[in-house]
């Protein structure tokens, strides 16, 4: 069976390391499988979830122009259709306090989004005069206290 880009084979494990575990895909090919690769769980210690000589089946993600083969044991495994949509990320809920300014125009916002810039900015430049004074105070810098 050849190895193509999207192909699900099964390898045993020839070798473990800190970032990932190599897979012998026979036919004289070895693929590697990213620590992040093998489980959808985070795995700190590849060597608790895998083993020398185990057999394992993998999908191949790539194959590169110099023959690197890069595999996923987590994308091969199949997973129910109900799972599918709790993988997409939570989508954060709308500030309420803007809801009621949906049925007037943009130009709200736009001043909203006006004075906060004006604020944040009188506020970060304040905060860097104090931060500056007491530096300069601290190294005896110039218009340092001489007593």
């Amino acid at each position: 069976m050849s190895i193509e880009v999207g192909s699900k084979v099964e390898g045993k494990v020839t070798g473990i390391a800190n970032f990932g575990a190599f897979i012998d895909l026979g036919e004289k090919k070895t693929g590697l499988v990213h620590i992040s690769e093998v489980s959808d769980s985070y795995v700190e210690n590849i060597n608790e979830v895998l083993e020398v000589g185990q057999t394992v089946l993998v999908k191949v993600l790539s194959i590169a122009d110099d023959g690197k083969i890069g595999l996923s044991i987590r994308k091969a495994q199949e997973k129910p259709a109900e799972e599918a949509p709790k993988r997409k990320a939570p989508q954060r809920p709308k500030p309420s306090n803007h809801s009621n300014k949906r049925s007037s125009n943009a130009a709200p916002k736009k001043e909203d989004f006006d004075s906060l810039m004006n604020s944040f900015l009188k506020d970060s430049e304040d905060r860097l005069t104090t931060l500056k004074r007491s530096t300069e105070n601290k190294r005896g810098g110039r218009g340092g206290r001489r007593g």
